[in-house]
């Protein structure tokens, strides 16, 4: 008997509109909402799908958080979710590194967590 099965990786997109300011830049965005998973597959045809975990991408700098599993789950429902800063767990920040601060508009490149101007918190 002969099977054909594999093991791949999924990603599934979300449509969730929420607008933001981005705490990392400081511009104005949206929340992008998207899924990974792992996937078994037989016969070409997805069978048992697990290490499921929730995401959000800001469109204005790519910054990537992992979100809560709750809230990405009641998001996948399709329920009408505000995605908090608590239910955020920054994972990386791609191409984006210029911090700004909120307080004198101050902007730097240097890894500083306060503002060398006005000593304010990034």
């Amino acid at each position: 008997m002969l099977f054909i099965m594999g093991i791949i990786n999924g990603r599934k997109d979300f449509d969730h509109n929420q607008v933001m300011t981005c705490p990392i830049c400081g511009a104005y965005g949206s929340f992008r909402v998207f899924m990974t998973y792992t996937v078994l597959s037989l016969f070409f045809i997805p069978t048992l799908k697990w290490s499921k975990r929730y995401y959000v991408e800001t469109t204005c700098c790519s910054s990537i958080y992992e979100l809560d599993p709750e809230v990405g789950k009641r998001i996948a429902r399709g329920e009408d979710v505000q995605i908090r800063q608590e239910d955020l767990t920054r994972v990386m920040n791609q191409g984006y590194s210029v911090k700004r601060c909120q307080n004198c508009g101050y902007t730097t490149e240097e890894d500083f967590e306060f503002c060398p101007k006005c000593g304010n918190r990034f």
